[in-house]
């Protein structure tokens, strides 16, 4: 990552791009704190914690961090399911912030980013619909039900049936002002915070009965972190790795965001790193955890951010906030944050893909439809290991037919492999004794189990066979394994074996293994020619 001199026009980038991310950051914070279920507060110390020192210590200087929805989600189930106290809750955000400095320091970072797309879309858009279900409770002036959001479809009857007419109407305003607050003016002034004043406004000076935030902490937060018993840490580890893992790639897919509008290139284990450590003063302090931040990532690129400086500032405005204002955001109304959050649900709906669904794979289209209906219906942890292992076996055949394509198993004429050397011509004109199986390209798991089918037949029929390795380029241990099963087949049918061409990774490999034990060594050879006259030599007591 390239270095920026630093002079009062960077200075001017940074406090701008700082402060404009920090008004945009205000209302979604204290929305995500609510939604949550651990308050408005919870939401501002983790936009604080996670802001500045992933800012700090992170490999992309132009990321803005903080409570993200999926992170919001998942940290709602965490408090629901997996910890019986808010002191266990913050345990598991510590622990999910150390997995991600491990993953950093072990130079994982750009293995995270090859989740597949369908299943991130399957998650996000799963995660939209939770967060928009989960929030129609309060947009009608109803209390958030337990359950998640099966939880908010059985209790919507029943706020239908007695909704508060005066939360709907701010909910709907501010939607309104969210959704239509043109996107020119959003420099100046941005939308959610357009929408935040007017809501509140509305809740404050006319429609006054509607349930509201309440009283937020002011100062500096304790420590909220207890030491866990082993059992605990033991049933919190999946919790804390999903979690862990979802910020990560939240916070590498925001990392992409920013290089392709700044045509720089971040560092991604240093930044899982500067996330790790966010999340863990987070969970110390009492915060949501977090993520790299689409919205005010662009925003501070867009105001003239250029480097850390602006992350690190963004926090400290919102620290200023918590120290000074927080009786002043005491009379919000939930339907005005309700309202902010059902925009932010519906826009991280992946509609690009969805409008195009009808193009899709069909297995992509299952592994998507599958990851958001497990990310909807049952819970976070399933939908994404489950959505893995499904993509994976549909990469995995995707590769079965690339893989098998690049196998060549054919016979050789005698007259034509074994022109001019001598004795060819008086050899049978449609006699092959010798079989060439060629195989090119990498082999793996997904295609071994059919070499043995697509080529075995091929190896019985012939006395000789070559196996040609000159163009492959690599054999894992399941490939390596079928390929001695081929040899074992070969043998049985007293087909003589040659080896051909079979170097690098391959011969690494295939020596591992011991693969090649059975083969003799002068029937492993470097050239066709070589192959030819060992061929020759194995057929001659047969002429």
């Amino acid at each position: 990552m390239s270095s920026v001199k630093y002079d009062l026009q960077t200075l001017r980038g940074d406090l701008f791009g700082g402060a404009t991310s920090a008004v945009v950051a205000l209302p979604v914070s204290l929305a995500f704190g609510v939604a949550s279920g651990l308050g408005a507060a919870a939401g501002l110390y983790g936009a604080i914690a996670v802001g500045f020192f992933a800012a700090i210590f992170g490999g992309n200087r132009f990321q803005m961090s903080g409570p993200t929805p999926s992170m919001t989600v998942a940290m709602a189930v965490v408090v629901t399911t997996h910890a019986s106290t808010l002191s266990e809750a913050f345990t598991v955000v510590v622990l999910a912030g150390l997995i991600q400095i491990a993953l950093g320091l072990l130079k994982t970072g750009r293995f995270v980013v090859y989740t597949p797309h369908a299943v991130i879309s399957g998650f996000m858009s799963g995660i939209g619909v939770i967060v928009m279900l989960i929030q129609t409770l309060p947009f009608l002036g109803a209390a958030p039900a337990e359950g998640g959001p099966i939880g908010a479809m059985r209790a919507l009857p029943a706020a239908v049936a007695n909704m508060n007419g005066n939360a709907l109407a701010i909910g709907a305003v501010t939607l309104a002002a969210g959704i239509f607050w043109p996107r020119r003016w959003s420099r100046l002034l941005p939308g959610p915070l357009v929408a935040l004043i007017v809501g509140t406004a509305l809740g404050l000076f006319w429609l006054t009965d509607v349930p509201i935030i309440g009283a937020i902490p002011t100062g500096l937060p304790e420590i909220q972190f207890g030491l866990p018993s082993f059992g605990f840490l033991a049933r919190a580890f999946q919790a804390a790795l999903i979690l862990a893992l979802l910020g990560s790639v939240d916070s590498l897919l925001t990392s992409l965001v920013a290089d392709s509008l700044t045509g720089t290139q971040h560092d991604s284990n240093r930044e899982l790193v500067g996330q790790g450590i966010g999340n863990v003063v987070s969970g110390l302090f009492g915060g949501l955890p977090g993520a790299g931040a689409t919205l005010g990532t662009v925003v501070n690129i867009r105001a003239g951010g250029l480097t850390r400086v602006s992350g690190a500032l963004r926090a400290i405005f919102l620290l200023g906030v918590l120290l000074g204002l927080g009786p002043a955001l005491e009379p919000i109304p939930h339907a005005v944050l309700a309202g902010i959050l059902l925009k932010v649900g519906w826009d991280i709906i992946d509609w690009p893909l969805l409008v195009r669904i009808h193009r899709l794979r069909r297995d992509q289209l299952f592994v998507m439809v599958l990851t958001l209906g497990l990310t909807v219906f049952v819970d976070l942890v399933t939908a994404v290991a489950i959505g893995l292992i499904v993509a994976g076996m549909a990469h995995a055949r995707q590769l079965e037919g690339l893989e098998l394509d690049n196998v060549l198993s054919v016979p050789l004429l005698d007259r034509t492999f074994f022109a001019g050397l001598e004795g060819a011509d008086a050899m049978g004109e449609y006699s092959a004794r010798v079989g060439l199986v060629q195989l090119r390209g990498a082999f793996t798991v997904a295609s071994s189990h059919k070499l043995v089918g697509v080529i075995g037949k091929d190896v019985k029929d012939h006395e000789v066979v070559i196996f040609d390795f000159s163009a492959a380029t690599y054999v894992d241990d399941s490939a390596a394994m079928l390929i001695r099963q081929l040899m074992d087949v070969a043998e049985s049918e007293d087909t003589e074996v040659i080896v051909l061409s079979v170097s690098g990774a391959v011969h690494k490999t295939l020596r591992a293994l011991d693969i090649l034990s059975g083969v003799p060594e002068q029937h492993i050879v470097e050239t066709r020619d070589e192959a030819r006259e060992v061929a020759l030599d194995l057929l001659s007591p047969r002429n």
